[in-house]
């Protein structure tokens, strides 16, 4: 019995004896956790060479030239309702499972890519963007978002990546602000009128 309790007093020891230095060497300024990077890259405007307000010419030639989109031409495009917004779809064959690029007044302002989750997961996208980007301003179970003044990156699930005009996206909002207001507007005259 004497042994045992000797054994456990040096064991508690030398655990006490490390737990000590460490916390000196905490209190001493070392970090306790991996530096962050110091300052983030700005958010990006392009993915694989199209940029957010290119035309949709410039786009339609850059995707014909990049394979991972399996742009098929003409028959990819369609006319959003509303009528001044186009949209290109297409299916690309690897980590790239379908691509939309909208445009609105003939400059591309979304750009959306759905992943292949069987070859990419959540976590390690969202690692790396952070990374690059360091943390997102928003972060809830759909979507991780992070944003500038021109540009609004966002990964959501399932698993897409979106890159935003954030001028563009704002003034359409804005005007779908205005027409519900004045929809709201012209409902309530209608009904005041019974």
């Amino acid at each position: 019995m004497k042994g045992r309790f000797q054994a456990f007093c040096l064991i508690f020891a030398a655990v006490f004896s490390l737990a000590a230095r460490a916390e000196a060497s905490l209190s001493a300024g070392q970090p306790s956790a991996p530096p962050q990077p110091d300052a983030a890259q700005p958010l990006p405007d392009t993915f694989r060479g199209i940029s957010l307000g290119m035309d949709l010419e410039t786009v339609k030639r850059t995707l014909a030239e990049d394979g991972i989109f399996g742009y098929r031409g003409e028959r990819d495009i369609s006319l959003i309702p509303g009528g001044t917004r186009l949209l290109i779809e297409t299916s690309g064959p690897s980590f790239l499972v379908h691509a939309w690029f909208q445009f609105h007044d003939g400059k591309l302002y979304n750009m959306s890519f759905a992943l292949d989750d069987g070859r990419l997961d959540y976590f390690t996208l969202f690692s790396s963007l952070c990374e690059k980007y360091g943390e997102p301003q928003s972060v809830d179970p759909a979507a991780a978002v992070w944003e500038s003044d021109a540009v609004r990156l966002s990964l959501e699930r399932p698993l897409t990546v979106k890159y935003l005009d954030a001028v563009v996206f704002r003034s359409l909002l804005s005007a779908e602000y205005d027409n519900q207001v004045q929809e709201d507007r012209l409902r309530d005259d209608f009904v005041s009128e019974f």
